[in-house]
């Protein structure tokens, strides 16, 4: 086992900050991606750089990243209770367009917001759609093994036979067990969840399949277990997402997943907290009243600045937002970047004496990603008499490494090649996942 003992994540499970020890010579990492019935919002896109900064900083401590990202566009219905229409359906519904062209809109909308916030792409980017077979088979595992059970409207994973479902989220069983009696067709316990939904009697869905058990769709949280453990193996490094998949998704995953294998799931579980919106600023998808990079481009505001936004908060505290924290963000930013620009004009030679401030700053970044700490110690480094112009733009390179601010600027040509090599980057890890990414349009995507 490859020792980085620099690393140190806080672990969901364990519920404390812990050294990272990764299972062989690369960290695998696997992250939620987005439901893509609609735009992600700003909320949304926190979680992204959150999991973008993790990335980097572990690739910066000298360890190389297998990163998978799944695209959901089919299953996840608009209940996390199995309940309701599926997201896909409703986004259909609501534009007049059919499930799959919606699914294409919103990953290309998806992928332009990550490039514009300078999100690298992940090693492989993996569609629900494209992975139905590998799906069905790990639900095929888990009934051979008497995981499951059918009722009327699918197979559902039986959470009863597990002592201890739900210990990532703490769940409790105690006052939410289901009732002596149950009605026919009604699942056995309130925390069994879907494995596959049949589709209605006498209705075609867009998105459907045959199955051993009948024609339906998977459910949200098996596409996550199976494309994890396909692409990355049956014990991950990390698994990332937001808070609100601990309860309920997450818990669903490590059930199926480790009754399929046998084996640990997942070593660090790491997740994003939640973004608060404040001076009547809405972030609800549902009801499509929200923000996106978009609307930050449209009224000239630096997409970058909401990064920087991001780095005030630490990952595991949610995060305020408003527009006056925003232009101070925006203001931040400028002043950053003349300072740099002012650090070049100096010009002058290298010392040597940045390469233990950017251990320093590196090492800051290890510690659970204290992107708050590293901004002041960003700031303390440029203000220092010690180090020269060459050795402080030597240290602003390091950390803007991670930080992805374009701390130095680019010129025209420089942030087209940028745009290029980005694109590309998502197209290739799309492909890695058995699809063709379209043309991604970057500021024209429609909103």
């Amino acid at each position: 086992m490859a020792d980085h003992p620099t690393l140190r994540f806080h672990d969901t499970m364990a519920g404390a900050v812990r050294p990272f020890e990764p299972i062989g010579t690369e960290a695998t990492l696997y992250s939620c991606g987005p439901t893509v019935y609609h735009h992600a919002h700003l909320g949304n896109m926190r979680t992204y750089v959150f999991v973008d900064t993790l990335k980097r900083v572990t690739e910066a401590a000298g360890l190389p990243v297998k990163h998978v990202m799944n695209i959901t566009d089919v299953g996840h219905l608009v209940s996390d209770a199995d309940d309701g229409e599926d997201k896909m359906e409703v986004g259909a519904a609501r534009e007049g367009l059919d499930a799959w062209a919606i699914a294409e809109r919103y990953e290309q909308s998806f992928v332009a917001q990550c490039e514009t916030l300078n999100i690298s792409a992940p090693t492989i980017l993996c569609r629900a759609t494209d992975h139905i077979g590998q799906q069905i088979a790990m639900i095929e595992a888990l009934e051979a093994k008497g995981y499951t059970y059918r009722i009327a409207d699918g197979i559902y994973f039986d959470t009863e036979k597990l002592d201890d479902y739900g210990t990532l989220g703490g769940y409790k069983r105690e006052g939410q067990r289901a009732g002596a009696r149950v009605a026919e067709g009604e699942k056995r316990a309130p925390t069994d969840f879907a494995l596959w939904k049949f589709s209605a009697e006498g209705v075609q869905r867009q998105m459907e399949w045959p199955s051993p058990w009948g024609v339906g769709f998977p459910g949200w949280h098996i596409e996550c277990s199976a494309m994890a453990q396909h692409y990355l193996g049956e014990t991950i490094d990390i698994h990332t997402g937001g808070i609100d998949h601990i309860p309920i998704h997450h818990a669903n995953e490590i059930a199926q997943s480790e009754c399929c294998s046998g084996e640990t799931f997942v070593n660090y579980w790491m997740h994003g907290a939640f973004m608060e919106a404040s001076e009547g600023v809405k972030m609800a998808k549902s009801s499509g009243d929200f923000l996106t990079i978009f609307d930050l481009v449209e009224k000239g505001i630096d997409p970058l600045a909401f990064r920087l936004l991001c780095f005030r908060t630490h990952y595991r505290k949610n995060m305020k937002f408003s527009w006056k924290l925003l232009d101070d963000s925006v203001t931040a930013l400028r002043r950053l970047r003349l300072r740099v620009a002012g650090l070049a004009e100096e010009g002058g030679e290298e010392t040597g004496a940045a390469e233990p401030v950017i251990a320093e700053g590196i090492a800051t970044l290890a510690d659970d990603l204290a992107l708050p700490k590293t901004l002041v110690f960003l700031q303390t480094q440029l203000k220092s008499k010690v180090l020269s112009p060459a050795d402080k733009l030597a240290v602003v390179d390091a950390l803007d490494s991670v930080l992805q601010l374009n701390l130095r600027g680019r010129d025209r040509d420089a942030d087209a090649d940028q745009a290029r090599a980005s694109t590309a980057a998502w197209a290739s890890a799309a492909a890695a996942g058995g699809h063709e990414l379209g043309n991604v349009i970057r500021a024209e995507v429609a909103v």
